[in-house]
């Protein structure tokens, strides 16, 4: 039995908005959107299994298992989501979307513009967190008609989406699990997003995003990547990582002999490049930038009120992009609100990117929550 099979993968897409009735949190009305999706496993008779899973910055709506053709990778959360998992598959409807401004298949920079019948490029909109949520909110409710949700869960922007959906719609869940996020990003991490951006957009082969239909790659794209990675890892696990090892017995004093971080760095820039978009990576990581919760309400305090879902909050001792101190803040303001939280600190030297790797450690700690 393959993966598909045994997971039950099904593939989907949902198209909404033809209207252009849905509204932007700039006040922009766009459309029509696409949403694509998978799901894993059954939905139960009582429709209350579903769990929504809000992937990272350059996720995708590929959790799990292998689909067909597919012979070496798997879903982004593979050791999270299957039978005996945490988010078992033979207990739980499992539902993970693309996002809105993404670029494997979700309406994002790259889709066809019906006014041009050309990409968007530059005439996407600015888009926000919350626009992918209320975007996400359009699917459960209108394509999978559920009124309520056993879960949502996320990392990272992933996590924010979580915490926007408990805020926005507070009464459609049971649980939230949040990982490696915060309420709003330090001034240090919309720093290093605004060198991606700016490796990107000073490319000459960018175009001022016009780019699609030519054979120019975007080296910027992978530079952005390169820059973008330091911030996921740790100086610890990099140290016990790669040291100060090299690459191979040339000249050390030439630019041909590399450090092995180096030519990690190189590769993953070169991959990251042949995957994704470089306008979705210039929209999404502004969306980043611009998230936070307090936004519409008086403090943070003020939001956090509205939650009503029992809270899973888990942060890594070792990411700085996300430091302790704002855990602390969410964590706090939680408590004064009266509000059911579980938090744990995982020590750990996989950095922010610890979400995706200390399974063994996070797994029993998920897995017990959805039990409360």
């Amino acid at each position: 039995m393959d993966d598909t099979q045994r997971l039950n993968i099904r593939q989907g897409q949902f198209t909404f908005a033809p209207q252009k009735d849905f509204k932007l949190e700039s006040g922009r009305k766009f459309g029509p959107l696409t949403l694509v999706y998978e799901t894993y496993g059954h939905l139960n008779a009582a429709q209350d299994n579903a769990i929504l899973i809000c992937h990272a910055l350059t996720g995708n709506a590929h959790v799990a298992g292998r689909l067909p053709g597919e012979k070496k990778s798997t879903g982004w959360w593979d050791r999270v989501v299957g039978p005996g998992k945490p988010f078992d598959t033979s207990k739980y409807f499992i539902i993970c979307s693309n996002i809105l401004g993404g670029c494997s298949g979700s309406t994002g920079p790259s889709s066809l513009n019906p006014r041009t019948n050309k990409p968007y490029g530059l005439d996407f909109p600015i888009i926000t967190v919350r626009d992918m949520v209320n975007a996400q909110h359009r699917l459960i409710t209108k394509h999978f008609r559920l009124q309520k949700l056993k879960a949502i869960a996320g990392g990272s922007i992933g996590g924010m989406q979580t915490l926007e959906w408990g805020v926005m719609y507070p009464r459609l869940t049971d649980h939230l699990i949040v990982l490696s996020t915060t309420h709003k990003l330090s001034s240090q991490a919309i720093a290093f997003n605004k060198i991606g951006r700016h490796a990107i957009m000073i490319d000459p082969s960018w175009k001022n995003g016009r780019y699609y239909g030519t054979s120019g790659q975007i080296k910027g794209l992978g530079l952005a990547r390169m820059v973008a990675h330091i911030t996921y890892l740790s100086e610890e696990g990099m140290q016990n990582k790669f040291g100060r090892e090299r690459t191979g017995q040339k000249n050390l004093f030439s630019f041909d002999e590399k450090f092995q971080v180096e030519n990690y760095l190189d590769h993953q820039g070169e991959k990251f490049m042949q995957r994704f978009d470089a306008n979705s990576y210039i929209y999404l990581s502004k969306a980043m930038d611009l998230f936070d919760l307090t936004r519409g309400f008086r403090s943070l305090d003020a939001a956090v009120k509205r939650i009503q879902a029992k809270t899973l909050f888990v942060y890594f001792s070792s990411d700085w992009l996300f430091p302790e101190y704002q855990s602390a803040e969410l964590i706090e303001s939680f408590q004064k609100n009266k509000k059911y939280i579980l938090s744990y600190k995982i020590e750990s030297n996989s950095g922010h990117d610890a979400f995706l790797l200390e399974y063994d450690k996070l797994n029993p700690i998920m897995q017990s929550f959805l039990d409360v």
